[in-house]
């Protein structure tokens, strides 16, 4: 048939198709046999979720040596692997930066806190609204107490309030307790007024809202202000991202460093809230490129074994910045203070020019190789090694592959790909959904509706919040040690899921037969409930969006890293946006967002058996190598099972309708491609 001539012609055999491409990520038997020693483990009890490479090629053929691609088996145990005190000295360098950004991604929480706010009088030195002559405050004056909109870190504290600021740039004077508000009141007379006294909770003197009397009509300002900070991260992982994987780690992260110095520093001298909002936009967006590239990083220089260590350090250093965020407010007194005092450590960070290389893993990946034998130098001078430990031959073979020319790829080569973009996706549904889902869980444990008296001071919330990160990843190291990435991954979600179906099911039940006289109920339970559900909640979820992302570093492959990473981290950056949201809406359609992301962790649970591995596996270098992660399953098959789907290798005897169509001529009238007769 015509069909064969032009197989013949292409050197294949007639009667057969051609190899098929990779079936879940399987390759053909010859070729897996010709690359067994490098992807990894394979073999019946390695894991061989990273299937092997294709047989190498002669060098200065279009294919790099396959010792080289082999970084984690080759060049990294050359250079020493983290042993080596130059790796052990980057890696501290990676660590430090965590702290600044601990406090520059909660700093919101002490800017923007919308305080408790009252009446002043119009002279300077009146005072406050609602305060008789004796120092009380009247009854009749409770109307013009207002407190500002429940927010999961500005619940509003009825005691003793913080320092007093005001709306006009006057002293705060010394003001007495603010009472437990009234029941029912015109609060809509304080938006009357032309001057406000603030009760901040913060530690601050004064804040952004109350610099510029963010309140009543201005309120929506906060949130917008709000908004700014986490749409420049969402940007900034996108494009920075995309940049990193084109032109590298480095030259990223010491731009970004210096814009956000440029735009931090700006931002604590703003003179009008809508200068604030933007130059926090482009800080965000500055901020964005070093948590990134940091990350990436990270990732690139460990070995196999230690990569979850390694990021969860990071990740325990800058919960310390969160924690000493109170603190740091307390010190300083002054939100213009606060701000410029979390940028300046970036400072040091300048020093990183002279200090910090470029990641060598990307280098080799993009076939960069005469940028990466002048830095595998630098590693064997500062590390003090012999050039004759060299036992696989990396430097012969680096030395073939010099006048190779370098090949960069972006991020949207991700879309012609099999089984990478689903991996991809299905993490950025779990980090979305996983930071989105926190907001709901934290608002349910410290919003109005529940009346528990830890939980009605700032301080409280802000430190329960930071408590739970803490456990979420002291939990997670040893769960991914037993579980490993994908099963700690899956457990961290159901127990989200669950949180969220008891919260909005049973506490519905629970609120139904508290009504009755007879059930022996009453709201406390409720809300002890609710407090319960949504403590495991912000624990599961916190996990849930961590692990995402680290996964994501790991499947995805060395030359398009950042812009996987950026993906995933913009994710999460949606996810955590939509709590100014529904804040900006007064908390209305807070319940179905909750019912909405509830349903996101069922679809997330199922998805999740579609993710690989990654566990002790060489982290994949190109696209090609990130196409042969692919998914086993959690049960490993009983011995002489029958599998659900073909493999490759049977795939490529299965003749099909081709065979059939080519045996037509011999087949009897009226029978069909499989051999049977029509009815």
């Amino acid at each position: 048939m015509a069909i064969d001539r032009r197989r013949e012609a292409a050197g294949g055999v007639p009667g057969r198709l051609p190899p098929a491409a990779e079936e879940n990520g399987a390759l053909p038997p010859g070729d897996a046999a010709a690359s067994a020693p490098l992807g990894g483990r394979a073999g019946p009890g390695g894991g061989g979720d990273i299937q092997p490479l294709p047989a190498p090629h002669a060098a200065g053929g279009p294919h790099p040596s396959l010792l080289l691609l082999d970084y984690d088996g080759s060049v990294l145990p050359f250079l020493g692997g983290l042993g080596g005190g130059y790796q052990k000295t980057l890696v501290l360098l990676t660590w430090i930066p965590a702290l600044f950004i601990g406090f520059s991604q909660f700093s919101d929480s002490f800017l923007l806190d919308q305080p408790n706010f009252w009446c002043r009088g119009d002279s300077k030195g009146a005072e406050p609204a609602g305060v008789t002559a004796t120092g009380r405050w009247g009854g009749g004056d409770l109307a013009n107490w207002t407190s500002p909109p429940t927010t999961p870190f500005s619940t509003a504290a009825w005691g003793t309030a913080g320092p007093l600021g005001n709306g006009s740039g006057a002293e705060g004077g010394d003001a007495p307790p603010l009472p437990s508000p009234p029941d029912k009141g015109d609060n809509a007379s304080n938006c009357d007024c032309h001057a406000w006294n603030y009760g901040i909770r913060t530690g601050l003197v004064q804040n952004v809202v109350s610099k510029w009397d963010l309140v009543c009509d201005n309120a929506w300002k906060v949130h917008v202000a709000k908004f700014s900070l986490l749409v420049g991260l969402i940007f900034g992982y996108l494009i920075t991202g995309c940049i990193a994987d084109w032109f590298g780690r480095r030259p990223v992260l010491l731009f970004s460093v210096i814009f956000i110095l440029v735009f931090g520093l700006t931002v604590a001298l703003s003179v009008n809230v809508t200068m604030f909002s933007t130059l926090r936009f482009f800080e965000g967006f500055c901020l964005a490129g070093v948590i990134l590239t940091l990350y990436a990083l990270r990732i690139e220089l460990c070995p196999p074994g230690r990569r979850f260590l390694i990021t969860m350090v990071a990740s325990f250093v800058a919960t310390a910045g969160q924690l000493l965020m109170p603190g740091l407010a307390a010190l300083c007194r002054d939100w213009q203070v606060l701000q410029a005092l979390i940028i300046c450590p970036f400072l040091l960070m300048l020093l990183y020019w002279s200090i910090f290389p470029e990641s060598l893993r990307w280098l080799v990946a993009t076939h960069q190789f005469a940028s990466a034998k002048k830095l595998i130098l630098r590693f064997t001078q500062k590390n003090r090694m012999n050039p004759e430990s060299d036992i696989k031959g990396v430097m012969p073979e680096l030395e073939k592959e010099l006048s190779r020319r370098p090949k960069k790829v972006c991020i949207v080569k991700v879309v012609g790909t099999r089984n990478l973009w689903k991996n991809i996706v299905v993490l950025c549904v779990n980090s979305l959904t996983g930071f989105g889902i926190h907001h709901c869980f934290a608002r349910s444990m410290m919003g109005h509706e529940v009346k528990v008296p830890l939980l009605e001071n700032f301080y409280a919330d802000y430190y329960t919040a930071a408590g739970i990160a803490l456990a979420s990843c002291l939990a997670v190291c040893p769960a991914v040690r037993v579980l490993g990435r994908r099963g700690g991954l899956l457990l961290f979600m159901i127990l989200t899921a669950l949180a969220s179906l008891l919260q909005l099911g049973l506490l519905n039940l629970i609120g139904k037969y508290s009504q009755r006289p007879d059930s022996g109920m009453s709201d406390s339970v409720k809300d002890k409930f609710s407090i319960t559900f949504s403590i495991v909640g912000m624990f599961a979820s916190h996990a849930v969006g961590n692990l995402s992302v680290f996964f994501c570093a790991e499947i995805t492959p060395t030359v398009i890293r950042c812009g996987g990473l950026g993906l995933v981290l913009a994710s999460a950056g949606f996810g955590m946006l939509t709590a100014p949201i529904i804040e900006l809406h007064n908390q209305k359609g807070y319940f179905l967002h909750h019912i909405i992301f509830a349903c996101c962790t069922l679809i997330c649970i199922i998805c999740l058996l579609l993710l690989p591995e990654s566990r002790d596996q060489n982290l994949p270098e190109s696209i090609p190598d990130g196409e042969h992660y692919t998914r086993q399953p959690l049960l490993p098959p009983r011995r002489g099972e029958q599998p659900l789907l073909l493999t490759n290798a049977e795939l490529k005897d299965y003749s099909g309708l081709h065979d059939a169509a080519a045996a037509g001529d011999g087949l009897p009238d009226g029978t069909t491609a499989n051999g049977g007769r029509p009815m």
